[in-house]
């Protein structure tokens, strides 16, 4: 099974199109090269990083063709090869292709499976005739850096259509702090989120926006403050908590959004801190409230969120992780766009890198920092304490790519973060990792970083054979509360880490990366 689709023949310069179907959209790509950076771009998601090992990113093909790969023949039944269905991340296209994206389809399933962890996610055929009278459904997952939509048929949950954008109040700042300071020097983060989203939510919906009646907004508190209007003052400083965390509602027209009079927009409620609706609806859809066992979910992001808990009770917390996991303040770093390293894999004491479009690398974006690092660790050119062996102050990864000390240093502030919330929630649970059933990886950064990099920094400790790439849980959980409501959920009690005296020390504990895996 190959675990680097960019491993056969350099693509040509010659450009092929692929058409990708329900979406009736289009991109072009090298002749022979990978299907993955146009997939991402329309919303396509790859839980196992790309690697040929989940299952979870099938196309069929319905024009042209794509050989069976030594990954399809294991993944995918005789019958599932003959009706077309290939693994997308190990496909380069050699002519135009015509494809259906097995995402885009809801399984309606009972709400009762048992054990189950919403893969794919669990719609209830009772709550589907609840909606029997509703048309489309818009649900948002509003992130600090992104956004992405889905338009919904109401009916039977199927995705008729994906929008992507980025965050236009970025330009305020990478991180939620910079955005709360920017409130407070008297800036407006509320009107142009609000505009950007509108039109997102016009070009989704297109011919049919008279016919949506729901739309349904997941993000973190900040983002949710921001989106709704709310004070943020209280979450400027300790202990960051604020009164306003409830569902917020809205019309069109108090938006200013080109949708019926009584469509109900909803901004979905937050739990607490900086924990907000985005983590409520990824506890959702990874069943973290169903289990007998503990189930984790991590949300690996700017704002790192964590999740423990099972069907008596869940705790949770935010960590300022920081921008390093989406590549923020490297010096060489970029989104996970063409010529960014994505990943890098140690053969024979030697870097190879894999890059987005297959072109020259330009740049690093977060999956591809942590490979590096961990091949550096591995190598011994980086040592346990961070330092980079040689004394340059410069690691090289993909050339003109380099990482300098700087960069290494904010990777540790980034997993120490996460890795001393994750301790300090497992301690109030009186639990260890050895209890664990599963830890879930939410967000984009966790659906593409390679789990054995994250165990070798030390970002997550815990048995490989026990995490999972989740996904866009926000997402996900966002459309099974559009078409569920919200279920029956246990006890969710918020930490505040920033007034824990013991986080201080178990932040510096976790600052070092691992002497060995």
């Amino acid at each position: 099974m190959s675990s680097d689709p960019s491993s056969s023949a350099s693509p040509s310069t010659e450009r092929v199109r692929i058409r990708l179907e329900p979406l009736s959209v289009e991109f072009e790509v090298p002749r022979g090269g990978s299907l993955v950076a146009g997939l991402v771009a329309h919303g396509v998601e790859f839980p196992c990083g790309g690697v040929g090992e989940c299952g979870g990113c099938q196309v069929r093909v319905l024009s042209g063709a794509l050989p069976v790969t030594e990954a399809d023949a294991a993944i995918l039944t005789p019958e599932e090869l003959a009706q077309g269905w290939r693994l997308a991340c190990q496909a380069r296209a050699e002519e135009p292709l015509v494809l259906e994206c097995g995402q885009w389809h809801m399984q309606i399933l009972a709400d009762n499976q048992a054990g189950a962890l919403s893969f794919p996610a669990v719609i209830s055929r009772e709550r589907i005739g609840d909606h029997a009278c509703k048309r489309h459904a818009i649900a948002i997952d509003l992130g600090t850096t992104t956004i992405a939509a889905q338009l919904i048929d109401a009916a039977s949950g199927d995705v008729l259509g994906v929008e992507t954008a980025l965050n236009p109040q970025a330009a305020f700042g990478s991180d939620v702090m910079s955005r709360i300071r920017a409130v407070l020097d008297g800036q407006d983060l509320t009107t142009p989120i609000r505009a950007a989203l509108g039109e997102l939510v016009v070009r989704l919906a297109g011919g049919r926006a008279p016919q949506v009646d729901d739309v349904l907004l997941a993000g973190n508190t900040v983002m949710h403050h921001l989106f709704c209007g709310l004070d943020v003052e209280p979450l400027a400083h300790v202990p960051f908590a604020s009164p306003n965390l409830g569902e917020q509602r809205f019309t069109a027209r108090e938006l200013g959004w080109k949708l019926p009079a009584d469509c109900s927009i909803r901004f979905a409620r937050c739990i607490g801190g900086f924990v907000g609706s985005d983590i409520l609806a990824g506890i959702v859809a990874a069943g973290v409230g169903r289990s007998e066992d503990l189930t984790a979910l991590i949300d690996l992001g700017t704002n790192g969120e964590i999740a423990i808990g099972n069907r008596r009770g869940i705790v949770c917390a935010s960590t300022a992780a920081g921008p390093a996991f989406e590549a923020g303040a490297i010096r060489m770093g970029m989104r996970a766009v063409t010529g960014a390293v994505a990943y890098v894999a140690l053969g024979d004491g030697v870097l190879h890198a894999t890059v987005i479009g297959d072109a020259p690398p330009r740049g690093i974006c977060g999956s591809g920092l942590v490979d590096a690092i961990a091949a550096g660790l591995r190598t011994g050119a980086i040592l346990s304490s961070g330092r980079i062996a040689d004394g340059t102050k410069l690691y090289s990864v993909a050339p003109p790519v380099v990482l300098c000390q700087s960069d290494v240093r904010e990777l540790q502030l980034a997993k120490g973060a996460i890795a001393a919330g994750f301790r300090l929630l497992l301690k109030r649970l009186g639990a260890g990792v050895g209890a664990l059933r599963a830890i879930q990886l939410a967000g984009a950064f966790g659906n593409y970083v390679q789990i054995e990099s994250a165990r070798r920094i030390g970002l997550l400790e815990a048995p490989h054979a026990i995490i999972h790439a989740a996904g866009n849980t926000a997402l996900r959980g966002a459309k099974m509360l559009l078409l569920n409501g919200e279920p029956a959920l246990p006890p969710i009690e918020h930490v505040s880490l920033a007034a824990d005296p013991g986080f201080q020390e178990e932040f510096a504990a976790c600052m070092s990366f691992p002497a060995s895996l």
